[in-house]
Parts: C-alpha cells; sequence; structure tokens
C-alpha cells in the first residue's frame, strides 16, 4: 500500500531525481505573477525602466497623421527622458494644448493607458503630457493657472 499512496503524483522520486525537480520549479516559477512582476528584466528596458511617469526635456514638436479610417493630424511632442536620455513620442490632449508647450520645456509624461500599446488611431504613440513647467497641462487648457515664466 505504500506504493499505491504515491502512484499518480506526476513528480519523479528517487535519488537522482534532483536536478530533474530544480529545473522544473525554475521554469514553473514564471507561472506566478507576482514572480515575474518582481523578476522581469525586460521592463528595465522600456523607457519608464518600471515607472508610472518620467519626467523629460521637450525636444520639439510633431504633428502624427491618424491611421485609416480617420483622417487626421494628432499633435505630438518628441521628449528626451531625464533618468536615461531616451527620445520618445507623446501625445499633447486637448484642443489647443500644444499652445501651451514649448521647446526645452520640462514635461512630466505618463502611460496612455494601455500598458505599453499605442491607443486608437495614432501609430506609435505610447504616451502622454501630464504636466508642463510643472503645473498640470489640465489646469492650463482651463485657464485656471498660467504657465510660470522661466
Amino acid at each position: 500500500s505504500i506504493i499505491l499512496s504515491r502512484m499518480g503524483s506526476h513528480k519523479p522520486r528517487g535519488i537522482n531525481a534532483g536536478r530533474k525537480l530544480r529545473n522544473h520549479r525554475r521554469v514553473n516559477k514564471w507561472a506566478s505573477k507576482p514572480y515575474k512582476k518582481s523578476h522581469q528584466i525586460s521592463k528595465w528596458k522600456k523607457p519608464f525602466a518600471g515607472a508610472s511617469h518620467s519626467a523629460g526635456i521637450v525636444v520639439e514638436k510633431i504633428a502624427v497623421e491618424a491611421k485609416q479610417p480617420n483622417s487626421a493630424i494628432r499633435k505630438c511632442v518628441r521628449v528626451q527622458l531625464k533618468k536615461n536620455n531616451k527620445r520618445i513620442t507623446c501625445f499633447v490632449p486637448g484642443d489647443g494644448g500644444l499652445g501651451f508647450v514649448d521647446e526645452n520645456d520640462e514635461c512630466l509624461i505618463a502611460g496612455f493607458g494601455r500598458k505599453g500599446h499605442s491607443v486608437g488611431d495614432l501609430p506609435g504613440v505610447r504616451f502622454r503630457v501630464i504636466k508642463v513647467a510643472s503645473t498640470s497641462l489640465l489646469a492650463l487648457w482651463k485657464h485656471k493657472k498660467e504657465k510660470p515664466i522661466k
């Protein structure tokens, strides 16, 4: 009856099973979401390097054409991040929002809400501008605050 209790456990047993068990555990750890989140290396290669927001300097203003079937020119900016000098394209929300953003301004960037994927009809734009010159872009757009002069 001792042998019957071990049957069907689907584990290698015995004196030489150590390597097999160790390798199996190493591979299957990655199925656990908390383990994967804390041990992944690829997040450090992304522009924000695991952070939710990042500060940067506006390098240039650009216009991005919307994908088909839409026809529009979306206002974006190229931003060089402070933490790792990577250059990313960021969407500037609001009608006339680009008027509040000048070149060489310091701005705060956040994701676009799809965990690193581009949103809607904007090809390759995965980030958006939140603050410009330490003032909320929404507050500037609603005329609640004025942009501080350098």
